[in-house]
């Protein structure tokens, strides 16, 4: 890429090459945005000899410039620049920000010098790459040591045996460094850089760091060691595992500190699947249902996440002898948030058990934990049903939890009823629609005549949900006609229902739903002696206008249905009711045209 650009254009490459020299922050970050633009007004030779060196002198700035300048360099910044062969050049710019003290700065600085090594050829690597690294790993201030550590993964394999050497050494003293930064680091990128590895580097190197990294005084390193961990398990066989690493395994998952237990626990599966079924048998389940009854309820919620994963490697009896205890004893943990996580998993051991395990195990506690005080846990119960019914069947399953959700739907709290209401469409979803007309159909219909607005409101939310699950012929048949006969009734609240549960699910219905079955009635409420439902009338139809009005047919509609109903209302004595049907005719007479 040339620099061209005619001498008009030169004059703002001019203010922004200013602009990187502003006393003004936000003038600075706008020009470092802009660098891309500088160098291609440059080109490459300028870029390269006048540019960078500018970059490389701009570290002593604010934050949030300098993240935006590391960001910026490693966007294919070689290709303003001469391309890959002069894309080391960039280096020296990102080395002296992976030196800085922020933190977010040193990150995306070691991001950038990543991906501009994807670019560079080995000799480059060895002749630019691997000094700039020896020099972060060896330098004076923490901040440089710490940045280091991410850049070996990127490199290790495209550089020669003897070069190899001398990175596993350098990581080695990272790993003992004496500051905790430096050592968390090397324990972050320690399983990155060892699944470059040989296995034998993994027995003679890899292993002696990650042993020093998990016995660190700081809890901030050893928590990190758990993927490290779970790395160096898949390299090596399951004799090599128990030889080598069992100890370490069980150590970790007993660690002192709750936050290692806890990294132990979200990680469980990942490292049962890496030692394999026949050490998980011999020696996982006991370490696993230690970490199900651990006093920290953050870790049993992360084993808890756990409980399907790990059972699918252990047998069905050792599930019902060891695990389904601990389930049980979880469904009652004094934690919502531990049993929110054990209503989300629990389903998983449905297929694993079998039907009639799972009638006798765990359909006591879905009801249990369907009965829940915490929403989040019905919810986690009711989203996974369908599992449950894969496996027991669609009437077992009804007959069984059917009465828990009437139950919670007729609650004398309305806070109860209003969450189980916004259950219904995942429920109706998982039931199927022969299920959902003669179990609950009638249930939904109830709750438009509730005492309480808010129930009301949810409820004609609901039947808006349920039509984009069940589709716009159900709806005719299942909702409407229900729906149009509350505009008759005396009390003026189901009367108001209608019209809010019209205007609500109007854009899920089609034209033809609303001209045969809709639009009498709810003109007939157009004249209600309530003027709130008269007011309510106007802004349905609007709606209407809105939603229909882009089709021929629609604006015939409009003209023909809504206009003159409208310009009626202009008339009416109410001044809402004059309010919101003018604001309807301004909608109908935008899609008139």
């Amino acid at each position: 890429m040339e620099g061209n650009f005619p001498m008009e254009d030169i004059a703002p490459i001019a203010i922004l090459m200013d602009e990187l020299r502003s006393e003004d922050v936000q003038l600075r970050l706008n020009a470092i945005h802009s660098i891309p633009t500088i160098a291609l007004a440059l080109g490459p030779d300028r870029a390269r000899e006048e540019l960078i060196p500018f970059l490389q002198d701009s570290v002593d700035d604010e934050d949030e410039v300098l993240l935006a300048l590391a960001e910026e360099l490693g966007k294919n910044f070689e290709e303003y620049i001469g391309g890959p062969e002069h894309a080391h050049v960039l280096l020296g710019p990102l080395e002296n920000l992976s030196a800085v003290e922020e933190t977010l700065v040193r990150e995306k600085a070691a991001e950038s010098i990543t991906k501009v090594a994807s670019v560079l050829s080995q000799q480059q690597i060895e002749q630019y790459y691997i000094p700039l690294l020896k020099r972060l790993s060896q330098g004076e201030w923490f901040t440089s040591r710490t940045s280091s550590a991410a850049l070996y993964p990127a490199v290790y394999s495209r550089v020669s045996p003897a070069v190899q050497e001398e990175l596993r050494k350098g990581f080695t003293s990272l790993g003992s460094d004496d500051t905790p930064m430096v050592r968390r680091a090397a324990a972050k990128w320690l399983g990155p850089l060892l699944t470059h590895f040989s296995h034998q580097h993994i027995i003679s190197d890899g292993l002696p760091i990650y042993r020093k990294l998990q016995q660190d005084e700081q809890d901030s390193v050893r928590l990190l060691t758990v993927e490290d961990l779970i790395v160096i398990a898949k390299s090596l066989s399951p004799a090599e595992i128990k030889e080598q690493l069992l100890r370490q395994i069980k150590q970790s998952i007993g660690d002192k500190s709750w936050r290692v237990r806890y990294m132990a626990a979200n990680h469980f599966n990942e490292l049962s699947e890496a030692l394999g079924i026949e050490l998980v048998r011999e020696e996982l389940i006991g370490q696993y249902v230690q970490l199900l009854k651990d006093n920290e309820a953050e870790v049993r919620s992360a084993a808890a996440t756990q409980i399907p994963g790990f059972s699918k490697l252990i047998d069905k009896e050792v599930i019902l002898a060891r695990i389904v205890p601990c389930v049980r004893d979880l469904s009652q943990d004094s934690s919502q948030h531990v049993r929110a996580a054990l209503a989300n998993q629990i389903s998983g051991l449905a297929p694993l058990l079998g039907k009639e395990a799972t009638i006798e195990h765990l359909l006591p506690l879905f009801l249990h934990l369907l009965k829940d005080d915490f929403p989040e846990v019905r919810l986690n119960i009711i989203s996974k049903l369908e599992v449950v019914n894969t496996v027991i069947g669609i009437e077992l399953l009804s007959e069984s939890l059917l009465p828990a959700i009437v139950e919670l739907a007729e609650d004398k709290s309305w806070r109860v009823r209003q969450a189980i209401i916004e259950y219904i469409p995942l429920l109706a979803n998982q039931l199927g629609k022969p299920f959902f007309d003669e179990q609950l159909g009638n249930l939904c219909m109830s709750w438009l005549g509730d005492t309480v607005y808010s129930i009301r409101e949810a409820a004609t939310i609901n039947l808006k949900k349920l039509t984009e699950v069940f589709g716009v012929e159900w709806a005719k048949v299942a909702i409407v006609p229900k729906v149009m006969g509350m505009g008759s009734h005396p009390n003026y609240l189901f009367r108001m229902t209608t019209v809010q549960a019209i205007t609500t699910i109007t854009p899920s219905l089609n034209l033809e739903i609303i001209r045969s079955d809709v639009i009498g009635p709810l003109l007939e409420l157009s004249k209600d002696p309530i003027p709130n439902i008269r007011f309510n009338v106007a802004k349905a139809l609007e709606v209407m206008a809105a939603t229909f009005g882009n089709s021929a047919e629609g604006r015939s509609f409009v003209q023909d249905w809504i206009k003159p109903t409208l310009e009626r209302q202009l008339n009416d004595p109410d001044a809402d009711v004059r309010y919101f049907a003018s604001r309807a005719l301004q909608k109908a007479a935008g899609v008139d045209t």
